[in-house]
């Protein structure tokens, strides 16, 4: 279950609403806004900062098991770049993500999120039908309103793990984040 905190602060984001138009406009199967979108906004909420932390990219993931061509992807975000091109869109199918991690096909996008690096992460919104703010998170939401960032239990590579961490200076950015190792 999803911790009514989240929905509250989701509520607040400034763009949010804008954004998940946008992506709803492309008509992609099973889809979220996902990753550091909802990660860096949070806790850039939880921190009190004023401004939110810039994005490297904006995720967008499907599941689409019947289109596994990268250039689909492509052509998704060129898309999005002639709505929004200020944003930095990344749009990948989690349908064809276990080839890239050589591991079996993931079933549905959570499954997939499952198996990325951290807790806090996985996790992503898309719109409703009736417009309310739907989430998905494999893992819950605890970590990431608790501040904490954690390996998923999927996720097998500890090194990689804690080399990502480092090297995106989340500890530096968000200092009230705890590592759990």
């Amino acid at each position: 279950m999803i911790d009514n905190r989240l929905q509250e602060l989701l509520q607040q984001h400034p763009s949010l609403t804008k954004d998940l138009e946008l992506v709803r406009q492309l008509r992609l199967p099973d889809w979220c806004i996902a990753a550091g979108y909802v990660r860096n906004y949070v806790w850039d909420c939880l921190h009190g900062y004023d401004e939110e932390t810039p994005l490297n990219d904006v995720d967008v993931l499907y599941y689409d098991p019947e289109d596994l061509r990268e250039e689909t992807e492509k052509q998704w975000e060129r898309q999005l770049r002639q709505l929004a091109p200020t944003y930095p869109w990344s749009v990948k199918n989690q349908a064809r993500m276990h080839l890239r991690n050589q591991e079996p096909p993931y079933m549905t996008m959570a499954d997939a999120m499952m198996r990325w690096p951290e807790t806090a992460t996985a996790i992503g919104v898309y719109s409703q039908p009736d417009g309310r703010i739907g989430v998905i998170a494999p893992h819950g939401s605890d970590d990431l309103l608790g501040l904490i960032v954690r390996q998923s239990p999927y996720f097998q590579d500890t090194s990689k793990f804690l080399k990502r961490v480092h090297s995106k200076k989340w500890l530096e950015r968000w200092p009230k984040l705890k590592l759990i190792e």
